[in-house]
């Protein structure tokens, strides 16, 4: 290919965050504040449910290893179900014999 089909195949091309501020508004706009938030909640429901694989229980196992309900720990993992610091930290500490860990952008 030449450079002039290169530039212009680019030209074309969205971006993941041009994507985002089109769809849900730039950073700090109060639908790209729900769109991120969403996002992290699916990513935790995402990791619990993977870890718990990874470990080959079923959500019950965990949810008796933790002391909640297999409906709670199915809403975690569907991301139906805002999930407390502290019930998290259960989770991982005792349902997976693990640490969590945080981490702030800022």
């Amino acid at each position: 290919m030449k450079n002039k089909e290169i530039m212009s195949i680019n030209k074309n091309i969205t971006t993941f965050s041009d994507h985002l501020d089109a769809q849900y508004g730039k950073k700090g706009a109060e639908t790209r504040k729900q769109y991120e938030e969403g996002f992290e909640s699916f990513k935790l429901g995402v990791m619990i449910h993977e870890l718990r694989k990874e470990q080959g229980m079923t959500q019950e196992q965990l949810a008796i290893k933790c002391g909640t309900t297999k409906t709670y720990i199915s809403k975690i993992e569907n991301h139906a179900s805002d999930i407390r610091l502290s019930t998290l930290m259960r989770i991982i500490r005792e349902g997976f014999g693990r640490q969590l860990r945080v981490s702030f952008d800022i």
